[in-house]
């Protein structure tokens, strides 16, 4: 990341004897690309399935909160390196011989592709040629995200997992040719596993993602888990490699999270669409329509750095933070990524941000549960600009298309994405337990009588959908100029004709004259 100090302004804060200056900030991937892979080793213990639900009197006193099935995957621990604020990455090998890449995990996401021609902002690329078991398909295929995009050629190769699946997979690959935005300074991977379902593949449906064809080969169950470790962590940018996660390809690591897995089921299957019923700030409802927090759509991914919200829930945060926090005196551009709020070392009070909380429906729609993380969350360390101070940037951002459950929300939680079963699972993480203020909670259930049916207010407008009518409407657009150009040359082709019948007209009179 590239930081600007351009100025320093002090800023006393009230019920406070810290010192907060304020730093204008220049983040190149402030917004993180929106747009990584996989599994498991020897079984270490047998497997269990259970969905058991406590009942008391008949009535369900908790949602669907045990695990699909849980297995060791101990060899998976650890397979993933980064930070929330560079995106998520694991080793892969792909190609005959392998050539070793990092990529982003993304489950935003559904296409898997890596640099396959030189870029400034990596150090290496797939180069498909040197490769004896590449396919091109002679498809071309783009891809553009929140922030960033790329362009390339549609193939196919064998991969190897390290720190996943034993052996050698064919998946779905695309090689990047043309990329803006989307690889950026001090990154550590050349590619991305898009790990959400076929709806979001490019150039269409039919293209098998990467995780579909691991399922497929190497027999395991249709669900992968994540724990993502860089909460509460201050590092370096040297050191941040050191900072890590795990990404289980098959199933549920227990060793991984504490406490009861909580599920709310997928809304529709092409992000990881959830319905959010609450928002509270320090245990303070913000009272706005739970539609708002759906509005367009609400999903787990992984590939977003920030907490993201629409523009209303945002402003609704922003207010609720500033009005119950004793920090009152924060310039508008910490709140809008701009600025960066510095502490003199030693002197970081992060403890008067309130926590932040998401009620998410359960299994039981009639029931909802909580997820909470604290300011160590959400109040992202970024440098040291000077040896004196530790600087911090705001982990939340407004969006303009939907509310996006980021890598710094995600990074509380060990995240399930029980793909059987249409459900995304949450349990507290071991990293974020560990930490000295215990960054993140789950708790439930709760009524959700007093809550619309439904928070979706109409169906998800989805891409595919998108490019069926868009497919249509050139169609007819193509068909009516078609038209248009024919009626426009019959005028000319009818003169043409008339001018010809005037002359041969006047050839016969003269001709009879004579």
């Amino acid at each position: 990341m590239k930081l600007v100090a351009v100025f320093y302004v002090l800023v006393l804060v009230p019920l406070c004897n810290c010192r907060l200056i304020s730093i204008p900030l220049r983040i190149a991937n402030a917004g993180a690309p929106a747009r990584l892979y996989p599994t498991p080793g020897t079984s270490t213990s047998s497997v269990t399935a259970s969905s058991e639900v406590k009942r008391k009197g008949g009535q369900n006193l908790a949602l669907d909160s045990q695990p699909l099935g849980t297995i060791s995957f101990l060899e998976m621990v650890n397979n993933l390196k980064g930070d929330s604020g560079r995106g998520y990455y694991m080793e892969l090998l792909i190609g005959t011989p392998p050539q070793k890449l990092n990529v982003l995990v993304d489950t935003g996401s559904s296409n898997f592709a890596v640099a396959g021609a030189p870029d400034p902002y990596v150090v290496g690329y797939f180069d498909s040629a040197l490769s004896s078991t590449y396919q091109s398909l002679g498809l071309d295929v783009s891809v553009r995200y929140t922030q960033g995009s790329w362009s390339g050629e549609l193939g196919k190769d064998i991969i190897s997992i390290s720190g996943g699946p034993n052996g050698s997979f064919t998946v779905n690959i695309a090689t990047i040719l043309e990329s803006d935005n989307f690889f950026l300074p001090d990154i550590n991977w050349q590619g991305i596993l898009g790990l959400a379902y076929s709806a979001l593949a490019k150039p269409s449906s039919s293209v098998e993602p990467f995780f579909d064809s691991i399922v497929r080969e190497a027999k395991i169950e249709n669900v992968f888990s994540m724990q993502m470790c860089g909460v509460g962590v201050a590092l370096p940018p040297q050191e941040k490699d050191a900072v890590g996660g795990s990404l289980i390809l098959g199933g549920i690591e227990p060793s991984l999270y504490t406490g009861p897995i909580w599920y709310t089921p997928v809304k529709e299957e092409w992000y990881y669409q959830v319905e959010i019923l609450k928002l509270e700030v320090g245990q303070q409802n913000l009272n706005l329509d739970c539609r708002e927090y759906n509005m367009d759509k609400a999903i787990v991914d992984s590939g977003t750095t920030l907490l993201r919200l629409p523009e209303k829930v945002f402003i609704a945060i922003v207010e609720a933070i500033t009005r119950i926090s004793p920090i009152a005196e924060f310039s508008s551009g910490f709140w809008t990524g701009s600025q960066l709020a510095c502490w003199a070392k030693g002197e970081t009070t992060l403890s008067l941000f309130p926590k932040l909380s998401i009620y998410l429906r359960g299994m039981n729609s009639s029931q909802s549960f909580r997820l909470t993380i604290s300011s160590e969350l959400y109040i992202l360390y970024v440098a040291e600009v000077r040896d004196s101070l530790d600087c911090y940037r705001f982990g939340i951002a407004p969006s303009s298309n939907g509310l996006i459950i980021g890598a710094t929300f995600m990074e509380g939680f060990y995240v399930i994405f029980d793909r059987a079963h249409a459900r995304v699972g949450f349990a507290v993480s071991t990293c974020a337990d560990a930490s000295a203020s215990h960054a993140s909670e789950i708790a439930g259930p709760f009524s959700a009588a007093d809550v619309a049916s439904n928070c979706i207010a109409t169906s998800s407008f989805s891409e595919p959908v998108f490019w069926i009518i868009s497919y249509v409407l050139m169609s007819i657009c193509g068909t009516a100029l078609l038209i248009l150009i024919v009626l426009l040359l019959l005028p000319e082709q009818c003169c043409r004709r008339n001018s010809n019948e005037v002359n041969d007209a006047s050839s016969l009179i003269r001709h009879r004259w004579k």
